[in-house]
């Protein structure tokens, strides 16, 4: 236990020169960084790579991952020579460059959570990269879920998300499409204004989101669809603004609502209130089939509100015998 503490000790002191102030899921921001775990810390030395297993759990800045298993690894800061000077320490001589994560993977902060059987986190490439079943990234405002991965750029303020992703609002409207581009606001939003979502609407296990934690834009790409409470709107690519609750989509665009299917080239959704509007090209006319409602086989004719049913007429009695016709 004492070596396992000590290795911990010495994790930290490597990134001690990055820069402070992690805001959102970002481990090239922050000081020291605090690897522990229940089952013991392994450290191989020729291979530069340090192993905790066990309930794993790495802190920095903030933000923090859980594992079954966390791997580290590192190489010397300044280059081969540098770490080849008398009496240079191996550890302290060192900085880590790639974080992996595997088991149960969670990595929290504040205001956002991100979810997979596996993670991958590049220092220096800035970028995690989720895989494995159950991916998803969580904010106050929205969820996004992925099939194949899903990576996140913190420094860029960009997720994506690739194979059958979706997008959740608050109100569980839903953006599907084969590739998901979130972009995240770069600053926080102005003293007094007043959020993209109504107050008390955040996901549930997260607060009020703040600037870095709020979607800006989400572009769609191929098999996109969008589906509101009367409707399913399909298109090749879009756009959407949690801001305004408005979406575009272009290219063989069709919205269906029941046996109703209007086709064209672009289409304007609001789902907020699930209206949605198509656009016609130039030059080209926005087609549409209509099917009238019909009454099924046996169905009752129900008439129209405000007329009264017709009363079906008696036949007149047999008349008695004797009595004269």
């Amino acid at each position: 236990m004492r070596r396992a503490g000590a290795l911990a000790l010495a994790l930290a002191a490597w990134l001690l020169a990055l820069p402070a102030g992690a805001q959102t899921l970002d481990l090239n921001q922050g000081g020291p960084i605090e690897i522990t775990a229940n089952d013991g810390i392994e450290w191989r030395q020729f291979e530069q790579v340090v192993v905790a297993t066990g309930a794993a759990r790495a802190v920095r800045g903030g933000v923090t991952i859980d594992a079954d298993r966390l791997i580290a690894r590192y190489r010397p800061r300044g280059g081969a020579a540098a770490a080849a000077q008398p009496g240079a320490s191996p550890v302290s001589g060192s900085e880590i460059w790639r974080l992996e994560a595997e088991g149960r993977v969670r990595i929290t902060s504040a205001t956002e959570r991100a979810e997979g059987e596996r993670a991958v986190y590049d220092i220096d490439q800035a970028v995690m990269v989720l895989s494995g079943r159950g991916l998803s990234l969580q904010m106050p405002d929205q969820r996004i879920v992925a099939r194949d991965s899903l990576e996140y750029w913190p420094q860029r303020r960009m997720a994506v998300a690739r194979g059958a992703a979706v997008v959740v609002t608050t109100d569980d409207r839903r953006i599907t499409a084969d590739t998901l581009v979130a972009h995240f606001l770069e600053t926080a939003p102005p003293a007094g204004a007043r959020p993209a979502a109504p107050a008390g609407a955040a996901l549930p296990g997260l607060p009020a989101a703040d600037g870095n934690s709020r979607i800006d834009r989400v572009e769609a790409f191929d098999a996109v669809e969008i589906r509101t409470a009367d409707e399913v709107v399909r298109g090749d690519r879009g756009s959407y603004s949690p801001a305004t609750g408005m979406a575009r989509l272009v290219g063989d665009v069709r919205i269906t609502r029941g046996d109703n299917q209007l086709n064209g080239q672009e289409a304007i959704v609001n789902l907020r209130t699930g209206v949605s509007r198509l656009v016609s090209a130039p030059g080209q006319r926005v087609q549409g089939l209509v099917v009238p409602q019909q009454a099924q086989p046996g169905q009752a004719q129900v008439p129209p509100a405000g007329q009264p049913r017709p009363v079906p007429r008696q036949p007149s009695p047999p008349p008695r015998e004797g009595t004269p016709r």
